[in-house]
């Protein structure tokens, strides 16, 4: 990864951190992010990273889409070795537990959904020939995490 999107990166979560899970400026300014800190796989060491989310069911929803690149990101394979995640959105801070979606009916729904509040991520979804994998972030104190 380099530098400048790390700094990036680390600029747009102190922001949040800052106003209460609302990014004040640049180009996330008054969307919906929240910040996932996951368990890396190799390192065991937590890392955390900016994501646009939208909800479902009272659910986090996050889309693995690295802007359509052809691979998967960092985070999405930390959380498939390590499901147990913490989430800050909204200005509240929260273990889950990451459910990545397999059904077509499901995965389809949640994916529209999303990308019906942020358009970019359909033009992911033309740049690559992976399945984007979509990502349900269920509350680790809910009655539905498992």
């Amino acid at each position: 990864m380099s530098n400048s999107f790390r700094d990036f990166n680390q600029a747009l979560i102190n922001d949040l951190r800052a106003n209460q899970g609302r990014a004040s400026s640049g180009p996330f300014k008054g969307g919906d992010v929240l910040i996932l800190t996951t368990t890396g796989a190799k390192t065991g060491e937590a890392r955390e990273n900016p994501l646009a989310f939208s909800r479902d069911n009272g659910n986090y929803v996050v889309v693995a889409s690295k802007g359509g690149a052809p691979t998967n990101p960092a985070w999405y394979h930390n959380l498939r070795a390590n499901p147990v995640v913490k989430v800050e959105a909204l200005g509240e801070t929260f273990k889950a537990r990451a459910r990545v979606i397999d059904g077509e009916q499901d995965y389809e729904r949640l994916y529209r959904e999303h990308a019906r509040k942020m358009p970019g991520f359909n033009e992911y979804r033309q740049r690559t020939s992976r399945r984007i994998p979509v990502i349900v972030l269920e509350r680790a104190d809910s009655e539905h995490a498992a």
